[in-house]
């Protein structure tokens, strides 16, 4: 299927016209890019199996030698994400690296620098569920049971029904008065949007509830700048820049306006979370209409390219695969 172009709408912030460009596949971009950041759940497999054409497209990209970070917003760290993958058939031979919001915090706890972890202290207060520690374990920060004590908060969940909202509440003016930092792993409240009520009774409640006394919250999931930042942290170190990588996902809360708002250019595929968003359409008119739609209501962030899945598509000419180069700031 040759490319087309739709969604004539431009990117929030400028002035210049912007097109979406519709692909066959991923084949059809492998070109331009060095780093690949690619969306997890609704992209690489439905939570028990890869969809069908995934690990192919992997291994072509691979092959070609690039760099793939997957990147997701689920619990846990890189270590139990690698062994679910496995289990579909997604083995670490076919990417590079594992992003999750834990992984984020493991680390920046451990070295106690970058972002926001810059020297944030080694005594954390967790507002958590059924005294879960699994976030800071092997860290090297010590969990202390008085707020008083502590150097920062960690939002990872509420213990619900045990506790109710009110039960937080001192804790959360404490930790105001303070002036403690707060991290939270899960993403705001467009986190509802694929978390479920779970998230929304959950750290999500209690991190608004922080927002709304007055107090700070670094969230660290998609789409917020944080993780996006360790992704180009790992890519740098294989001399990759943003603009010589590209965000693919499902989602444009999560995926599209994250990768947007980091420099990068991003491929929503359709048949993710947005597939009944497409599911009336029948001709590329509707389809345009759609992209849209979406545009409109994600604050004028558009998508680089629009796939239908994640698959190869297209068999590429044999040549050579050539890095782009970094545009001269």
């Amino acid at each position: 299927m040759a490319a087309f172009f739709i969604a004539k709408t431009g990117k929030s912030g400028s002035s210049s016209m912007a097109k979406t460009k519709f692909c066959a596949g991923v084949s059809e971009i492998s070109d331009g890019y060095m780093g690949f950041i690619i969306d997890a759940y609704g992209v690489l497999h439905d939570g028990e199996e890869a969809f069908g054409g995934v690990i192919d497209a992997l291994k072509e990209l691979k092959e070609r030698k690039k760099t793939i970070l997957i990147l997701t917003n689920a619990p846990g760290r890189a270590d139990a994400h690698r062994e679910k993958l496995k289990s579909m058939g997604i083995t670490p031979s076919l990417y590079t690296a594992i992003v999750t919001p834990a992984q984020v915090i493991f680390e920046g706890l451990t070295a106690q620098k970058g972002d926001v972890f810059e020297k944030i202290g080694k005594r954390v207060f967790l507002f958590n569920r059924m005294d879960d520690t699994s976030l800071v374990e092997g860290s090297g920060v010590e969990v202390v049971t008085d707020i008083d004590l502590a150097d920062f908060v960690l939002i990872s969940g509420m213990d619900y029904p045990r506790k109710t909202l009110q039960d937080y509440e001192p804790l959360i003016r404490r930790a105001i008065q303070r002036r403690l930092k707060a991290i939270c792993p899960f993403p705001d409240s467009v986190a509802m949007m694929t978390g479920g009520m779970n998230l929304l009774m959950g750290p999500t409640l209690l991190a608004r509830r922080f927002q709304d006394s007055g107090g700070i919250v670094h969230y660290i999931g998609k789409p917020h700048p944080s993780i996006f930042r360790h992704c180009i942290e790992i890519l740098r170190k294989k001399d990759i820049y943003p603009a010589q990588t590209v965000m693919l996902g499902d989602t444009m809360a999560h995926d599209i306006i994250g990768g947007n708002a980091a420099g990068m250019d991003t491929c929503l595929f359709k048949s993710g979370l947005h597939a009944p968003n497409f599911a009336h359409c029948t001709n590329l008119y509707e389809v345009n209409a759609t992209v849209k739609n979406l545009i409109a209501v994600h604050n004028n962030v558009m998508p680089t390219y629009l796939i239908d899945e994640l698959r190869w598509g297209v068999a590429l000419p044999d040549r050579k695969h050539k890095k782009r180069k970094q545009p001269v700031s």
